[in-house]
């Protein structure tokens, strides 16, 4: 058809750039549906954004492929009736996605007991989002015509076709190395710097203790300095006898809290070394409970988890942990992701091997426990095989992260009538899991030796992100949902993957839900794994009744 028949401009007549437009402006509206944690305008805008600019680049993608295998494109009436549909398309399409935005994000909120929203904002949404769209855009078209200008070099030396895929390859290649290198390096260098200042302040709030049994004090073998703000706190913060004595009825003790930070000695070897002495000291191995903690990345350990044990038992417990990065849990895999997993291993191994030379009747119970990369780190250092001859009494995880092997192989191959966000597994002897609502009830065979506890919440998007899910329709999807997962959530090819990532950065936004465990639940979790003599739903009743007066952990 000559130009000059056409009714409509020249770029309006691309079959395939009304194809991208369509993919374009439906992943845009795909982006707005609800998905686990709720999203302010901004946080939506930037995810919309880039949902909308990956579509438009895929579509371009198959235009280029389409291209490559010379494939005719629709002409004549046909192509003007596919290019007015498609603007039709995508008006009706931006038009109804951002009218129903708020009720998107108000069935998200609802299911994790927030507010309703009275608007999304949606033109701020639409304008932002636009902004993102234009900066990628410029970015993708650089990156484009770096491809172009290598194409035509190659053209003298190789066949055509040759030339595409190998500019591709190394302009792609080329990007990645500058982004790896000259950014994602030199920021996480700028994190841990930046990270390991702030861990080396002093809070004046928290006073180095007196006490010698009390670890950082001046006859500890660990220097308060040397400890980090975390370490600090951890071991500063403890409940006291006194306070423990409200709840626990009968002979009550302050915990022992040890805490070695990576300032502490050069090596892991090192640090686990001078924590078992730290315990030897402190006569932790008279206690009637052990547990070694792995904190999260930049070393925090969750006073809801440790202080509602302390309480649990009188206080008859004795907590060590070793500090392992600098970096939130994100950016320590990121940057140095062996570093958890050896200390946290060297840490349990050098504790189990001096507790397995105790007499069995005149040692503590021995416990793990980690939350999030806490969790995954621990996990990834259980022994199981090699400790059946001796085995410890058990775990409590929390927050497993989706890329640990353990929490995975649990969901995975989890019995086929439990669901993916709370799996039963096996018999119910060796491993549990629960969530906020319950999960300890139902026809489980007594438990075994050891006990495994995983505490997980349904809407947790560290635990429940796949990358598979770009691709496949996520099994914790499937009925019966969660309680906090609304069931107006839909799976979208990609969308529900960047989705559930973005979360992610944002898990911890409402106290209960997502990433964000609360003492409440880590009682339930606790009594399951220790089972503390006289337990039962008053007693937990009265102790969630304290620490719901107590508040929230940070």
């Amino acid at each position: 058809m000559p130009h000059s028949q056409n009714r409509l401009p020249g770029w309006m007549m691309s079959n395939m750039s009304t194809f991208a437009a369509i993919v374009a402006i439906s992943a845009f509206g795909a982006s707005l549906t609800p998905s686990l944690m709720p999203r302010d305008p901004l946080v939506q805008s930037l995810l919309s954004g880039i949902v909308a600019s990956l579509g438009y680049e895929a579509a371009l993608l198959v235009r280029a492929t389409w291209c490559y295998m010379e494939i005719p494109w629709l002409r004549g009436r046909l192509r003007t009736v596919w290019v007015i549909g498609g603007l039709v398309a995508c008006a009706g399409i931006l038009a109804f996605s951002l009218s129903r935005a708020a009720n998107w994000q108000n069935a998200t909120r609802e299911a994790v007991g927030l507010e309703p929203l009275e608007s999304a904002a949606p033109f701020f949404i639409l304008g932002v989002s636009l902004a993102v769209f234009l900066v990628l855009w410029l970015i993708f078209r650089a990156l484009g015509i770096a491809r172009r200008r290598m194409e035509q070099i190659l053209d003298r030396l190789v066949p055509r076709r040759v030339g595409i895929v190998v500019s591709i390859a190394a302009v792609g290649w080329l990007f990645w190395a500058l982004v790896d290198g000259a950014l994602i390096r030199n920021a996480f260098k700028a994190a841990d710097a930046s990270f390991m200042a702030a861990d080396l302040l002093m809070e004046p709030d928290i006073e180095q203790p007196s006490d010698p049994q009390k670890t950082g004090s001046a006859a500890s073998l660990i220097r308060w300095k040397e400890m980090g703000r975390h370490g600090r706190a951890f071991v500063a913060t403890a409940p006291s006898s006194d306070e423990i004595g409200e709840f626990f009825e009968g002979p009550v003790q302050n915990p022992i809290r040890i805490y070695v930070g990576r300032l502490s000695a050069e090596t892991a070897e090192e640090r686990a070394e001078i924590a078992l002495e730290e315990l030897k000291r402190v006569d932790a191995f008279s206690r009637s409970t052990l547990v070694v903690a792995v904190p999260v990345g930049s070393g925090w350990m969750d006073p809801g988890a440790h202080d509602t044990l302390d309480f649990m038992l009188g206080g008859d417990v004795a907590t060590v942990a070793a500090q392992y990065s600098y970096l939130t849990s994100i950016l320590s895999l990121l940057a140095h992701p062996d570093y958890g997993v050896d200390q946290a291993r060297v840490l349990f191994e050098k504790v189990y091997d001096h507790w397995t030379t105790l007499p069995k009747n005149n040692r503590p119970k021995f416990y793990v426990h980690g939350l999030s990369q806490g969790a995954f780190n621990s996990q990834a250092t259980i022994p199981l095989f090699d400790m059946l001859g001796d085995p410890i009494q058990g775990a409590m995880w929390a927050g497993s992260p989706f890329f640990s092997k353990f929490w995975s192989e649990v969901r995975d191959h989890r019995n086929p009538d439990s669901p993916a966000w709370r799996p039963t597994y096996g018999n119910g002897s060796l491993i549990r899991v629960l969530d906020q609502y319950g999960g300890l009830e139902g026809e489980f065979t007594p438990w075994g030796p050891i006990r495994m506890v995983f505490l997980n919440y349904g809407s947790d998007p560290i635990v429940n992100f796949t990358y598979d899910s770009s691709i496949f329709e996520p099994g914790w999807l499937s009925p019966p949902r969660a309680p906090d997962v609304t069931p107006q959530l839909r799976w979208f090819p990609v969308v529900t993957m960047l989705q559930l990532a973005l979360d992610s950065a944002f898990s911890l936004n409402v106290s209960g839900f997502g990433h964000y465990y609360i003492a409440r639940d880590y009682i339930d979790a606790w009594a399951a794994a220790v089972d503390p003599g006289g337990w039962n739903t008053d007693r937990a009743d009265h102790l969630k009744e304290i620490f719901v007066k107590r508040g929230a952990s940070f």
